[in-house]
């Protein structure tokens, strides 16, 4: 397993991101910050489940299917990180609340299950 780092306690977490972290705080598998891409990121197992883009868009990791599901539904689209080609298991959401909250578990779940 990949070792990960906890940002310092006077390191600015994103506040778009704040809520999340909060809420996962208590969890001693999920980790936020480090080094380099996904310096801003909620991980578990050393791997991204949550993050802000450098565009400012929230990002979570879900399953294929899931993402097509949310896409289709109108909860948000693919992620391009800009390079033109749309990652399958990546979804951008304007979720606030609960319902962001919901998926960002829903999304930690799939993540620590490949992680295992």
């Amino acid at each position: 397993m990949k070792k990960t780092t906890q940002k310092n306690e006077t390191e600015e977490i994103d506040p778009k991101l704040a809520p999340l972290v909060a809420a996962f705080k208590a969890d001693p598998r999920v980790t936020y910050g480090g080094k380099g891409f996904g310096s801003g990121a909620l991980k578990v197992g050393g791997k991204i489940f949550a993050m802000v883009s450098s565009k400012g868009l929230f990002v979570l990791k879900l399953p294929k299917d899931r993402v097509t599901e949310l896409v289709r539904s109108g909860r948000g689209q693919h992620f391009d990180p800009g390079r033109g080609k749309l990652m399958k298991e990546w979804l951008v959401t304007e979720g606030k609340g609960k319902a962001l909250l919901a998926l960002a578990k829903e999304a930690y779940r799939f993540v620590l299950g490949a992680a295992d």
